[in-house]
């Protein structure tokens, strides 16, 4: 059971292929405590703070390296260990040497199908589970690629370069693969960027329930009215009109001093509301960076025509006033 048990979490949690793990050797689990080794049957450091590393053979993609694992796998291995009766070294056929396999009983070593031919199908009946899914049978590579995708997407998650070592790929692009970005990590990055929050903004608008329900508005009355703090306005596609975050004061603009605006505000049967309105680049800068930008969006917009057909510039007539020629008043 020891062996089995020890099997299935390297399996689980090495994020190794399974020729790597029929690989292993003896002693390729230790335990560290700040930097110093600590000898795997402490029983004061390693329930808590001792840091477990599985030093991985030499494999199809490259050199022998050391990685580090969840102390569960490395406790499982220590308790096989210490039960694993003395076997014959064995010739490891990618490197030649002569070594004690790890995952080795009656003089056999484990064979790189056992997990596939026997681990999993073991476990699924256990589970009550089907040993395939959407994804198709479930194998030895199925953990390796999970576990890489919850390391990506975890809270504080690796980066392809350190997961690329951990995997111990020889290239980022292959570690790409495995790296799958869930949706859950996906939505969360998508509302860190704050797309909407930073181009998008309210306006207070009043709606003119007395206009809608006589028909008045079907007859172009005017019905909603854009709160612009200096003025309304009535032009009912207010959110596609260029000039909206700078009014030219077409037919559409009404101020606020105005006895026009005073009886609208005072009408009881008016509701007020609030409408989104999605914001340019050139108003984003407008709203964020004050008036050098709106100056810059004023002149953009100035030949512009407007909802009722006048352009800007012949609205309100831009005055250049030279500092030359007031210095020299």
């Amino acid at each position: 059971m020891e062996l089995v048990r020890a099997v299935t979490l390297t399996w689980l949690f090495s994020g190794q292929r399974s020729n790597e793990i029929a690989r292993l050797r003896l002693g390729c689990i230790r335990w560290q405590h700040d930097g110093d080794p600590v000898a795997g049957n402490s029983t004061q450091i390693l329930a808590r703070d001792a840091v477990c590393l599985l030093d991985v053979p030499a494999h199809k993609a490259g050199t022998a390296f050391t990685k580090p694992v969840d102390p569960l796998l490395g406790q499982a291995i220590n308790a096989w260990e210490a039960l694993r009766p003395n076997q014959p070294k064995r010739t490891d056929r990618r490197t030649g040497e002569q070594v004690g396999f790890l995952f080795s009983y009656r003089a056999r070593a484990v064979t790189s199908g056992y997990i596939n031919s026997t681990i999993i199908p073991m476990l699924c009946r256990k589970a009550g589970v089907p040993a395939a899914d959407a994804r198709g049978s479930i194998t030895s590579h199925r953990a390796r690629s999970t576990i890489a995708s919850q390391l990506y997407n975890a809270k504080e998650p690796m980066t392809l370069f350190e997961l690329q070592a951990w995997l111990g790929h020889r290239s980022p692009e292959s570690t790409q693969h495995y790296a799958k970005i869930s949706p859950n990590t996906l939505t969360k990055a998508y509302e860190d960027a704050g797309y909407f929050a930073r181009n998008v903004r309210t306006i207070e608008v009043l709606v003119d329930r007395e206009a809608v329900a006589s028909g008045a508005a079907v007859a172009g009355e005017p019905w909603q009215h854009y709160d612009l703090g200096h003025g309304y306005c009535t032009y009912t596609f207010f959110e596609q009109c260029p000039h909206r975050m700078a009014c030219a004061r077409c037919d559409f603009y009404t101020p606020k001093e105005s006895s026009k605006a005073q009886i609208l505000e005072a009408k009881d049967n008016l509701q007020r509301m609030r409408a989104a309105i999605p914001l340019t680049d050139e108003e984003q800068a407008a709203v964020d960076d004050g008036h050098a930008a709106l100056d810059r969006l004023l002149e953009r917009l100035a030949d512009i025509p407007t909802p009722s057909g006048p352009t800007r510039r012949q609205l309100l007539p831009i005055i250049e006033v030279r500092r030359g020629a007031a210095e020299d008043r």
